[in-house]
């Protein structure tokens, strides 16, 4: 039963945010998994993460990320975005309910269509899927399934 039947888009939004922290981090743990099985991208090649924080260090703050750096920033951009994004999709979904429909796995299919399938590569932070190898894009297309499978579920909990 929820306690508070209200729709709140501010509740939404908040609960939206918290869920995006912690399906991110779900999303990483299902990369991790399959790095033991599919072994990552190139060596030494950045991913779209890092990339993104050193385009915006040196766009905004005048400043070449070092290495170190680069280590912190990657993992802060991943958690900011899945947060921003589960953080609209929980206040969309207090607007228009019917949007929770499939437990988040068309968000996440959304997110993975938009994010990585369009933005990124049209950016230059990432090479067009098309270029990649299809088992790397079947891990990245699975990681948004459980992104926005983990977004639907802590979201619901956190809103009842």
């Amino acid at each position: 039963m929820r306690i508070d039947p209200q729709r709140s888009t501010w509740r939404g939004l908040l609960a939206g945010a918290v869920a995006g922290l912690i399906a991110s981090y779900a999303m990483s743990q299902f990369h991790s998994l399959f790095q033991t099985v599919e072994p990552p991208p190139e060596r030494g090649k950045e991913d779209s993460t890092v990339k993104t924080a050193s385009m915006v260090s040196q766009t905004i703050f005048h400043h070449k990320l070092t290495p170190q750096q680069k280590k912190i920033a990657g993992p802060v951009v991943h958690y900011g975005f899945g947060a921003s994004v589960a953080a609209i999709y929980g206040a969309a979904v207090e607007i228009a309910p019917s949007l929770r429909a499939g437990w988040g796995m068309p968000f996440g299919v959304g997110v993975w269509l938009g994010a990585h399938v369009i933005t990124t590569p049209a950016l230059g932070l990432s090479e067009p899927v098309t270029a990649s190898d299809p088992r790397q894009e079947a891990i990245e297309f699975g990681a948004h399934l459980v992104y926005g499978t983990v977004v639907e579920g802590a979201r619901r909990l956190l809103r009842n």
